[in-house]
């Protein structure tokens, strides 16, 4: 079924060029896009595409208004122009999957497992043998889809969404519109162990998770509770798939983590970071609000002031990575003989500006 572009450039508050009754029927990435698809412009190096593209209807940017001009009246396809395409773009997305999507009915199905005491919104689903334990808060439109578990105690939050096979263990807790990806483990122990006598000793983890509002949290990553205290996410937080987020950690509002990164116990993350994909924060360490992390950087040491750091070392083809790999190894010896060589130029200098000084 189309959708119209008047109604699309409404919703977005845009301004649209073109007839407003013309229909699209899905979003197509720009280089894919036909007469029934609606696609965004939002880089620079994409423009010359605006007047060749096949699509039915393209978001560019208002500064590009004369160039969206004459592609309408080239009898190209239509234009919307707003202020932000790929924020367009992205709202756009949203109002297409509700659009489109089926929502779960309420309701819960007949293999699920629901024990006493459960707080339950009426319009709720739970699916086919998911589990939902005694105690547990579930708000309004909350979905608990198949195969889900949500511990004793735990609180999901009105229009919070659990995929398959989540675990959100008991405790846990998550605000307003929250989204857990499949495989994902909310609230599994931390790693906690005391030695002794060359054993390791278990600490219980007697803390929870604290998830605010509009968290997503990505397929296969894991949030363990806290070992006295909460690990919390704040408000807005993003995590991609397959990151772990360790005991006691605290993130700041926004920030967001790309796959395979890693945050180490009691680390505390300021709002508004953005952590690259496998990069790892060592535990304890304090990263203040605005910091960036590029992929792969090891945070070995707190991060006190805004900015951008990076601790990778470039790739390079093997034999001459191994040599300066090698080269790596020896740089505190070539230091410390750097340092004896200064000291034996600096001797001979003095020695030699002593003989030139007349008596």
């Amino acid at each position: 079924m189309g959708h119209r572009v008047g109604e699309l450039a409404r919703h977005l508050g845009g301004v649209l060029l073109g007839p407003p009754d013309f229909e699209v029927a899905k979003i197509a990435p720009l280089a894919e896009a036909g007469r029934d698809s609606i696609t965004f412009i939002a880089q620079a190096k994409w423009l010359p595409q605006l007047a060749s593209s096949g699509a039915g209807c393209i978001i560019v940017s208002t500064a590009q208004r004369e160039a969206g001009e004459q592609r309408v009246a080239a009898g190209r396809g239509t234009v919307i122009l707003c202020d932000e395409p790929y924020l367009a773009f992205a709202r756009l997305t949203q109002w297409w999957a509700a659009a489109t999507r089926a929502r779960p009915l309420p309701g819960v199905h007949p293999t699920a497992v629901v024990e006493p005491g459960v707080y339950m919104h009426p319009s709720v689903h739970v699916g086919a043998f998911a589990y939902v334990g005694a105690g547990a808060e579930l708000g309004e439109g909350c979905v608990v889809s198949a195969h889900a578990h949500v511990g004793a105690g735990a609180s999901l939050g009105a229009g919070s969404v659990l995929m398959p096979r989540v675990l959100f263990s008991e405790g846990c807790r998550i605000g307003l519109r929250g989204l857990v990806h499949g495989g994902a483990v909310i609230g599994a122990d931390g790693f906690g162990f005391a030695p002794h006598e060359g054993r390791w000793e278990k600490i219980e983890q007697l803390g929870s998770v604290a998830i605010g509002d509009d968290v997503e949290i990505g397929a296969n990553s894991c949030v363990d509770r806290g070992a006295l205290g909460d690990t919390v996410l704040e408000d807005g937080v993003k995590i991609d798939n397959l990151v772990q987020i360790a005991h006691n950690v605290h993130v700041g509002a926004h920030t967001a983590f790309a796959g395979c990164a890693a945050v180490a116990g009691s680390a505390r993350i300021g709002r508004h970071c953005t952590i690259g994909g496998a990069a790892r924060i060592l535990g304890h360490l304090q990263i203040v609000d605005h910091v960036h992390i590029t992929a792969t950087t090891l945070v070995s040491r707190s991060i006190l002031k805004p900015g951008q750091y990076s601790g990778a070392f470039p790739f390079d083809d093997n034999a001459s990575w191994e040599k300066n790999a090698a080269t790596l190894r020896q740089l505190h010896s070539l230091r410390d003989r750097l340092r004896a060589v200064e000291r034996a130029l600096e001797g001979a200098l003095e020695k030699s500006l002593e003989k030139k000084t007349p008596s």
